[in-house]
């Protein structure tokens, strides 16, 4: 690549100069006043935050301390197959949603070891001196393929498979986890609310209830899953989302009045804008609604009580009031359910927050990642798997298709195996099955395709065409079998 992703720039780094005060001398307190004995009348500020472009201490101890026995050993540059999966889906789910892809690859070209990190290994003695030397040069200059972001995973779908040496791709497992777990299982969520909210927009809005980091990963993953736009002013210029939002309750609650606080909202962005109008009374809120803003009022908003029933009232009231095309929002801890729920009610918009930053009830996808095949002594690949009782893996590299009926709607998931080499140069034999793995990085150089606010609309458009690729009732929010069964195909020679 000739020029950086839009969307990947370097971390900030310039942090804005910290003055440390001296705490004061204790002076006599003014009558009254007086301050807790000892407490100084100036605190000193924080120390200056560290800001590191690195990313790779974001792991485990012990991808570090595998990586010195194998380099001990002779072993580290085997060279070796790992897969990412899923042996089962969250309950009740029908589906899973892969996100996180092009935060992976965005991550990668900093994944490097510096003077801090090195150095802060050393003191602590968490690996030798020969590891320290590995770590110093380390750069991932391996291949790595998986489903494009966006799509649809089952249980068992190879979603990601890394290659390269034992020591350049074992050092990814944490990171490459951290990352899809979460987004994953967050898009998953989000692609229940938007499939239960049908052509009704969903907008995010859960910043408050996650770190401040997951925030930005589920603002994304939420739009690659149908949400119409976050309130993450981060996420928005990272990887150019529409972001919004108005006001809060605390507006309101600011001014002595309700009507003026509508007014200097309308005055400030005119009458186009979203006004709260339950701080108070809900009815008497939308009156002055629309007696501030005019019948071209562009929304109103409800964050509490009995939603559904409010807003049947409010559409009357707003149709009565002439303000036919006032849409309605909702909000207040809004799941994919509550959302199905209203959906025969006459409800514009709908905010969603803390169910969706949570995962609504699953959290993580319970993705692993598993070495399949490695080298042998002899210099061959060969399969490898685990036989742990409720935690085996599969040996052998997978290829991926998905087959489609007359309809145009998917039937099954192909998961093929066999000999490495005919796994490797596997493609569908007919029209009627689609290949789903894709190239993501290529001798250690990323595809720009997935990165950055491009990455994000490509995965915008193959989530939108996986989802209505899926069987009559795989949307359903019932408890129910995958939405498509996963068939083995063995190849031979």
């Amino acid at each position: 690549m000739t020029s950086e992703p839009r969307g990947t720039g370097a971390p900030l780094t310039d942090w804005p100069a910290l003055h440390l005060v001296e705490p004061a001398p204790p002076s006599a307190p003014e009558p009254g006043q007086g301050l807790p004995r000892d407490l100084p009348a100036d605190l000193p500020a924080a120390p200056r935050p560290a800001a590191r472009p690195s990313v790779a201490l974001l792991t485990d101890r012990y991808e570090l301390t595998m990586l010195q026995a194998a380099l001990a050993d002779g072993s580290a540059h085997r060279h070796c197959v790992f897969e990412v999966f899923t042996r089962r889906l969250p309950a009740g789910r029908r589906y899973g949603v892969l996100a996180g892809t092009g935060r992976v690859l965005e991550a990668l070209p900093h994944f490097r070891f510096g003077d801090d990190e090195l150095a802060y290994l050393e003191r602590e003695g968490v690996v030798d001196a020969r590891t320290l030397d590995y770590l110093a040069g380390y750069r991932f200059n391996g291949t790595i393929q998986g489903y494009a972001e966006g799509e649809m995973f089952f249980p068992g779908s190879p979603v990601l498979q890394v290659e390269g040496t034992f020591a350049e791709a074992i050092l990814l497992e944490t990171l490459v986890l951290s990352i899809l777990n979460y987004d994953s299982a967050i898009a998953s969520a989000a692609s229940r609310m938007t499939s239960a909210a049908v052509d009704r927009p969903v907008l995010e809005m859960g910043s408050r209830r996650a770190h401040e980091q997951a925030a930005i990963a589920a603002s994304r993953a939420a739009v690659i899953a149908g949400f119409a736009g976050t309130s993450n002013l981060e996420a928005g210029m990272r990887y150019g989302l529409d972001t919004i939002g108005t006001a809060a309750h605390a507006f309101t609650l600011l001014h002595d009045d309700e009507i003026s606080a509508f007014r200097s909202q309308v005055q400030a962005f005119g009458p186009g804008t979203t006004l709260l109008v339950d701080t108070y009374d809900v009815m008497r809120g939308v009156d002055r609604a629309v007696e501030v803003a005019g019948t071209g009022l562009g929304a109103v908003r409800l964050d509490s009580g009995d939603l559904g029933g409010l807003a049947i009232e409010v559409r009357a009231r707003l149709d009565e009031l002439g303000a036919h095309d006032t849409k309605i929002v909702v909000t207040s801890d809004l799941d994919e359910y509550s959302i199905a729920g209203l959906a025969a009610v006459p409800v514009d918009v709908y905010g969603v927050g803390t169910r969706l930053v949570t995962g609504s009830g699953a959290p993580t996808c319970g993705m692993v990642y598993k070495l399949v095949a490695r080298e042998n002594s002899a210099g061959r690949l060969e399969p490898v798997e685990k036989t742990s009782p409720g935690k085996t893996s599969r040996g052998g590299r997978k290829a991926a298709g998905r087959r489609y009926g007359p309809d145009g709607r998917a039937t099954e998931e192909l998961l093929v195996t066999g000999p490495d080499e005919l796994v490797t140069a596997w493609t569908p034999d007919n029209r009627d099955v689609r290949l789903l793995h894709a190239p993501l990085v290529v001798e250690g150089a990323v595809d720009s395709r997935w990165v950055g606010a491009y990455g994000v609309e490509n995965a915008v458009r193959t989530h939108a065409n996986a989802r209505a690729e899926l069987p009559r009732g795989a949307r359903r929010l019932s408890a129910g079998d995958p939405a498509l069964p996963t068939t083995p195909l063995a190849l031979s020679d």
